[in-house]
């Protein structure tokens, strides 16, 4: 008696624009090294170093028909990649309305299924923190990137012993960043990545001010000079932001943070859950009993303890909770699961 593993066979892999190397990627090695031919299909937003990948491949003597792509909407190219006859599985990374549909889709036709969506990431800050680290971590998960990871923290779930300090520190620590041109020394935010999530950026921005008041920190979209050749948004702070506010509920994918008051621990764990997302988190804290406890009853898939909440190590599994996430986990050694399926065999000789 003895079992194997067997490649899936043709597998779709759809990918994001914000890190349009790493994520084709870190999926293409594990789909080829399992077996699998693909069809890669990365956002149309940033094809081009998805579209590298590919010729490294071809270039290494990868044999023709093993790796292909192709480039274009997601709406048009997504339904012809779900009802590709010869399709076994799809591994997608995106927005959750195009998981949503992918799943209903794909299910359809029982295709193996592997889904990254969006997160609602709160970082904890509790009253014993480290305080200066923990500000750090909070304005890096927050706002570098533009805020454009899936993994960003988007809540700052502040003990209500140190919330008035803590907000006064993140707010100075938040109008002394530079925006600009990532490429230029010194720039800590760069612009949104098109007309699109600049729009959803300063609608938010929109709404936290109808339900919060203005932000403390930022808020406006800059312009002039340089700034008029993209698309650039100040990073921006919202106080006082409740459980129930739009600003705390909906994945924004920009550099908005809402900072919330929780009176002690259990508080801030039970304001961190009650979204609908569960990606990542975050907790800043020396008490070693509140990080075990935050680490068995956090609902996140990802989490990390005095770091930012964004930041992954690729030979480890990566994945969420809830809304956030279906099918089995992406990278390290939980990729098979994906990308193979069992043969188990009895044998008498």
């Amino acid at each position: 008696m003895f079992s194997f593993r067997k490649p899936l066979g043709v597998v779709g892999l759809v990918t994001p624009w914000n890190f349009p190397s790493a994520i084709p990627a870190w999926k293409l090695a594990p789909a080829l090294v399992c077996g699998n031919t693909v069809i890669m299909k990365p956002a149309s937003v940033a094809p081009l170093s998805a579209w590298r990948l590919i010729e490294a491949c071809h270039e290494a003597g990868i044999p023709k028909g093993v790796v292909n792509f192709v480039c274009g909407s997601g709406g048009a190219l997504g339904e012809a990649l779900v009802n590709a006859s010869t399709l076994k599985g799809i591994s997608f990374t995106g927005s959750c309305g195009v998981g949503h549909w992918l799943h209903e889709e794909g299910s359809r036709r029982r295709l193996r299924i592997q889904l990254e969506m969006g997160g609602k990431n709160p970082t904890i800050v509790l009253a014993d923190c480290d305080f200066k680290s923990a500000v750090e971590n909070v304005v890096n998960a927050s706002f570098f990137s533009t805020g454009q990871k899936c993994t960003a923290t988007s809540r700052a779930i502040v003990e209500d012993a140190i919330y008035d300090r803590f907000l006064e520190a993140l707010v100075e620590r938040t109008r002394g960043l530079k925006v600009g041109n990532g490429m230029e020394s010194g720039v800590e935010i760069g612009p949104a990545v098109d007309q699109g999530q600049l729009d959803t950026d300063l609608e938010y921005i929109d709404i936290g001010r109808k339900e919060a008041g203005e932000p403390v920190a930022g808020g406006k979209r800059l312009t002039g000079g340089a700034y008029d050749k993209g698309y650039f948004v100040e990073p921006t702070v919202f106080a006082g932001v409740t459980e129930n506010m739009r600003i705390a509920q909906e994945e924004i994918f920009g550099p908005v943070l809402a900072v919330m008051r929780a009176k002690d621990f259990e508080d801030a764990m039970r304001i961190a859950n009650c979204v609908p997302l569960g990606l990542s988190a975050s907790v800043q804290t020396t008490n070693v009993s509140r990080v075990f406890e935050y680490i068995y009853r956090m609902e996140a898939g990802l989490l990390t303890v005095n770091l930012p909440s964004a930041g992954v190590e690729y030979q480890l599994p990566f994945g969420g909770t809830k809304d956030s996430s279906f099918g089995p986990k992406e990278q390290g050694p939980a990729a098979l699961d994906f990308y193979t399926d069992y043969k188990t065999v009895y044998l008498k000789y």
